[in-house]
């Protein structure tokens, strides 16, 4: 499936939700905020629990997570969150060197990278969530009002 047919398959997702704008940002909101976290196994799982718990729009929150935790994305977010988990931590940069192939080895090395990342991951989730209810916000409304008829006046 081409870019253009995501997108509009996207777009016209995003026009079929239906609620209050607020109650779709704040789904959408949800969805990117758990997109953005290094959690990619267990996304769509987190999305549908978290909506479940705080009953929200299951739809806009998988859409949500769906803009930013794909094949494209994922490199750039989950980077970004390690660097930000090890600055935020003090710690030093782990250079993924395996010196004895056992697996405390393994392991440590993977606490090292795990750490730093699912902290980084959840700062970077919060810079994205807070202004991503805004916009989205934002969008149903114009969409919507773009999209009504136009009301005759009565006689």
């Amino acid at each position: 499936m081409a870019i253009r047919d995501r997108l509009r398959e996207f777009y016209n997702r995003f026009l079929s939700l239906s609620g209050e704008p607020r109650d779709i940002a704040r789904a959408i909101a949800l969805g990117i905020f758990i997109g953005v976290t290094p959690t990619i196994p267990f996304h769509t799982a987190l999305v549908m629990v978290s909506c479940l718990l705080f009953r929200q729009n299951i739809t806009a929150a998988v859409l949500g997570a769906t803009i930013v935790s794909n094949p494209l994305t994922i490199p750039f977010l989950y980077l970004a969150a390690y660097e930000l988990g090890v600055i935020v931590l003090g710690m030093p940069a782990n250079p993924f060197a395996v010196t004895q192939y056992d697996i405390r080895s393994i392991l440590e090395i993977g606490l090292h990278i795990l750490y730093p990342l699912q902290v980084g991951g959840l700062m970077l989730a919060a810079l994205f969530a807070v202004p991503s209810y805004f916009l989205a916000r934002w969008a149903v409304v114009r969409i919507r009002s773009r999209n009504a008829e136009p009301v005759e006046p009565s006689p």
